[in-house]
């Protein structure tokens, strides 16, 4: 990346985002004539030039990076391991608010989907799966998506895998992950069984978005799907982290893990 340069590197960043030069400009307070300077090598981006435009471009934390890399400065964003003793105050903060989410299902997975934290409500799901798909570290994708995980347990399996695609989808297009992409290949080519008749929600179920509808241990429970992430982050591992919970959809959902708790 330091032998392309920083000009070529934004200017795919910039086309990929399907912005023109003057947008851009107009967007960091610029001029196109400088934006066309930069991404020719003809002119130099100070530091807070190059951030400044990578945020306007939504430039994922770990490829800023590179884009300071390639201009000529040092790193500016850590990439601390999770188990760091740095980031022990972030992992006992989602610990206590995974706990604290039980008996409903929430984990915590990375920028490839790999499980780094999950709790109890998450472990009842996986109940009954094979071992292969249970050895660390996991990948919630894989999991979900597989023909020998929860995938022949989700009665509206068509809908909800086409949901999980396309999210994939709309992240390897913000990022230039080949681990991400090579995943989606994996998960995209599963077999997909069809449950003749379950595909239809309960229409006296008001959803109010996509349930995941999965059975367990002969019932089918509703849930709906929330991620979080961390606002302006500072460090690459934590800037890819996500926090997924799963809502209950309706009260039958509601009163059985409860009854589990």
């Amino acid at each position: 990346m330091t032998t392309t340069g920083v000009g070529p590197l934004l200017r795919m960043w910039r086309e990929r985002r399907g912005i023109s030069q003057l947008e851009l400009a107009g967007r960091a307070d610029s001029s196109s004539r400088h934006i066309s300077f930069v991404e020719t090598g003809r002119s130099r981006p100070s530091e807070e030039m190059v951030l400044r435009l990578a945020d306007h471009l939504d430039v994922p934390v770990r490829d800023r990076n590179a884009l300071l890399v390639a201009a000529g400065y040092a790193p500016r964003y850590a990439h601390t391991p999770l188990d760091a003793p740095e980031l022990d105050a972030l992992r006992e903060g989602l610990e206590r608010l995974l706990t604290g989410y039980e008996p409903y299902p929430a984990l915590v997975v990375d920028g490839t989907y790999t499980v780094v934290a999950a709790n109890r409500g998450i472990t009842m799901l996986l109940d009954g799966l094979p071992g292969h798909l249970l050895v660390p570290p996991l990948n919630a994708m894989r999991i979900t998506l597989h023909p020998e995980g929860l995938a022949p347990r989700i009665h509206n399996l068509g809908a909800w895998r086409g949901h999980l695609l396309a999210q994939m989808e709309r992240q390897i297009a913000l990022a230039r992950s080949e681990e991400l992409r090579a995943l989606y290949e994996e998960v995209s080519a599963y077999p997909v069984a069809e449950r003749p008749g379950d595909a239809e929600p309960d229409e006296a179920v008001p959803y109010v978005a996509l349930p995941l509808r999965i059975e367990h241990d002969g019932r089918l429970l509703s849930f709906v799907s929330s991620i979080s992430t961390f606002n302006t982050p500072m460090d690459v591992t934590v800037a890819e982290l996500a926090i997924e919970t799963l809502l209950p959809a309706d009260p039958a959902t509601v009163k059985y893990l409860r009854s589990l708790g």
